[in-house]
């Protein structure tokens, strides 16, 4: 497969110097180890970019960079942070970095590589010719909180780091332009939204030291805007105080000017560290402080070790999972988009918070704006948040679904002040869209409050929806069942379902026959007046079965009497009934219009999967998807996922294989999706792809391992998946055969049954 749109005669001379980065050298050497299989999903440009549109992404799963070389030669670096959350709840980058060598080894006409090397986790840039050439190795520690950048030549160079920031003054964003819509939530506001100025240290000597410190922050308006006063007095501040910003230094660099390092004399070899560091702190000197001591903890003296123990996670990393299909253009083109993607969640996915739907760390200057703008801003969509974590299951990318399940675990406490204020009773529930800390965003919930209850939530799309409650425990209940973590269900699975379960049990009524009337509601963000919308019945019916299956000794008899209690008054699944043949419906009742693009008659497919390949009625899921309400196979539309879990081998192909195609225009990086409906890369559409090409790999979860339940007999494949109850699967198939199969522990293999491909 050819992933090298940009290659030119000079990419074989140019591949030589970027074979020499080797854990302890960049000294220029013949390349002469095999590549193995994942090298072969690399990412080889040889020419320089443009401008941003042109970057690679890169991180450690907290610490992101965009990278790219401009065709001046100056090398850039975007750098961003899980936790840069500015006073405004946006997420902002922490800055710019703008590199130059000289003599400047970039020059037009000279050989030119930059390679993303994802078993090494990092980026390889070679330039110049000859005793010139310069090699860069680009790589995010890891294990460390730490930024490395290596420069190694046979000659002589200079080197010149600059710290490039934006927001250098305050000022206003219009609260009614497009802008605002960054500060999703603020906008039409009645206060203006402000963006507060970054700080430079002074008087530095060999290092460059910023920040951003928020000395505002719009938390306690958001609480008592939603009559959460009493919450503030037992809680914190999440925002205020915020401080995030770094230190850049570099062997042999010295100040020439407050944001500008420069190498004091030629050197064969230099090391540029950066540092980004966000905390919480009472003064801008207790985060000065914590500077220093994360600099210190994170030095060069072990940098040959840090660089192996770095490669060994990314080693790992690659082994403990892996789909190649292959077979046609196609296959090949779909192999790459889901290595590709799975890599941008791995940058992503071990920080302090969820991964951004809306361009995850990996925004760039677009719309006019500058690099910290994303469409639909700052806050959550569970919608949208919940797409790139369903497929770490199989990923087996188990400690990157952590974030999420903590984020949601920390809110419970407001979240049940909420429901006490809101509606008078106990339980919780998780808004669909909100901040990091659970309260709705303001515009959602409404800036006029005269004449309305507290618990009137203004925004027509999402203010009956809790649809997301279901599909969280649904995905703890995966966690639990492919990892055994009986800490996380006793910590975090039973206590959250205890306090969501308990809102849908006593928030509505039951009707005359003694069943759950689930009123006023809506289904997700589509049907805006339903009455038992299926996506709820389902959840209920999907969650509450399996936690009836949790052994009596894990849980105790008192939740399973109320779990059994509950599950016998949720209402059947909406049917329509034509000719004696039996589709589901999007609610009971709809009492009112539709106004988005979400098929809630298919959520028992997924994610609530009581329709699928080997169970029961598997028709009346095939058939509620041919008529199903909206179309689609971008951005958060799932059809490719539900196709393949009824076993739709066509659609589920021709759906995966648009989306891997479907890639943002303006981008160089061929893993970089979207807009689409919310910003690039869209993690949605990259989340979908992941789930969906598993998915017509394996399906487990009614005690069975289900092989090629949607495979076309066209692609040959080699994977390796994970599926319930530590069970790894690993083979290959060609012709439609499955061969080596590997099941461990081998008690499992007793369970697994391969289906037959399709033509």
């Amino acid at each position: 497969m050819k992933l090298y749109p940009y290659r030119s005669k000079y990419v074989a001379m140019a591949a030589v110097l970027c074979a020499i980065i080797t854990a302890g050298s960049l000294h220029v050497a013949e390349a002469t180890a095999s590549r193995s299989q994942i090298d072969a999903y690399n990412v080889v440009w040889d020419s320089p970019s443009k401008d941003h549109n042109g970057s690679m992404p890169i991180g450690n799963g907290d610490i992101g960079m965009n990278v790219w070389v401009e065709q001046n030669g100056d090398l850039l670096l975007y750098l961003s942070k899980t936790d840069a959350w500015s006073e405004n709840c946006r997420l902002l980058k922490l800055g710019k970095v703008r590199v130059s060598l000289s003599p400047n080894p970039f020059s037009e006409g000279t050989p030119f590589n930059q390679t993303l090397r994802l078993r090494q986790g990092e980026i390889a840039i070679s330039a110049g010719a000859g005793e010139k050439a310069v090699a860069l190795r680009i790589w995010v520690d890891s294990n460390k909180p730490v930024i490395r950048l290596e420069a190694e030549s046979n000659s002589q160079f200079d080197m010149q780091a600059k710290l490039e920031i934006w927001r250098t003054d305050e000022r206003k964003i219009n609260a009614k332009g497009q802008e605002a819509n960054s500060a999703y939530g603020l906008h039409k506001g009645p206060k203006p939204i402000i963006v507060y100025p970054d700080t430079v240290l002074t008087d530095q000597k060999e290092r460059i030291v910023w920040y951003h410190r928020n000395e505002k922050s719009i938390w306690q308006d958001n609480l008592k805007l939603q009559g959460m006063e009493s919450f503030i007095a037992q809680s914190h501040d999440p925002l205020l105080n915020r401080t995030f910003g770094g230190q850049i230094a570099g062997t042999g660099l010295v100040n020439i000017n407050s944001t500008t390092l420069k190498s004091n004399k030629p050197q064969t070899r230099f090391v540029l560290s950066i540092h980004p560091l966000c905390q919480q702190t009472e003064t801008v000197g207790d985060w000065l402080k914590e500077l220093d001591t994360l600099v210190s903890e994170n030095g060069l003296n072990q940098l040959d070790d840090d660089n192996k123990k770095h490669r060994e996670w990314w080693n790992q990393f690659w082994n403990r999972s892996w789909i190649r299909a292959t077979g046609d253009a196609d296959a090949e083109t779909v192999t790459r988009g889901y290595t590709l993607q799975r890599w941008i969640s791995a940058c992503a996915g071990r920080g302090k918070y969820p991964i951004k739907f809306n361009g995850t760390l990996f925004t760039v200057d677009g719309g006019g704006f500058d690099a910290d703008y994303r469409r639909w801003g700052g806050p959550y969509w569970w919608q949208n948040t919940r797409l790139p974590y369903w497929p770490m299951l199989a990923s087996g990318d188990f400690e990157m679904m952590l974030p999420m399940f903590q984020m949601y675990k920390e809110m419970m406490p407001l979240a049940e002040h909420r429901t006490k204020i809101w509606f008078g009773h106990g339980g919780s529930n998780i808004a669909e869209t909100h901040y990091f800390w659970g309260m709705y965003v303001d515009n959602n919930y409404g800036w006029d409050r005269e004449g309305k209850h507290v618990s009137d939530v203004a925004s027509r799309y999402i203010r009956l929806e809790y649809t997301a409650s279901l599909e969280l425990m649904a995905m703890m209940l995966d966690y639990y069942a492919y990892t055994g973590d009986a800490h996380f269900l006793e910590e975090t699975l039973l206590p959250l379902s205890d306090s969501l379960l308990e809102f849908w049990d006593v928030h509505y009524k039951n009707d005359e026959n003694g069943q759950m009337r689930i009123y006023p509601a809506q289904a997700l963000e589509t049907i805006r007046d339903a009455e038992n919308p299926t996506c709820d019945v389902a959840g209920l019916k999907w969650v509450l079965g399996n936690l009836l299956d949790i052994p009596e000794n894990r849980v105790g008899a008192k939740r399973l009497k109320f779990w059994k209690q509950m599950l016998d008054k949720v209402p059947p699944i909406p049917m329509a009934e034509k000719d004696g043949n039996k589709r589901m419906i999007g609610a009971k009742i709809i009492h009112g219009g539709n106004m988005r693009k979400e098929n809630s008659e298919l959520y028992p497919v997924f994610p609530f999967r009581i329709y699928g390949v080997g169970k029961p009625d598997l028709e009346i899921g095939q058939r509620t998807f041919k008529h199903r309400t909206k179309k689609g196979n971008s951005g958060w539309y799932q059809d490719d996922t539900q196709a393949a879990f009824l076993g739709l081998t066509e659609k589920a192909t021709e759906f995966i294989t648009g989306r891997a195609k479907n890639k943002h225009d303006a981008s160089r990086f061929p893993a970089f999706w979207g807009p689409n409906y919310d910003w690039v890369p869209d993690q949605d559409h990259g989340g979908n792809l992941l789930m969906g090409l598993q998915t017509m790999i394996l399906q487990a979860d009614d005690g069975k391992i289900r092989l090629l339940p949607a495979w076309p007999k066209n692609w040959d494949l080699d994977f390796k998946l994970h599926a319930p109850h530590g069970t790894i699967v690993e083979a290959t198939v060609k012709d439609g055969e499955i061969t080596d199969l590997k099941v461990i522990p081998e008690s499992r293999r007793k369970d697994v049954i391969i289906h037959a491909t399709q033509d």
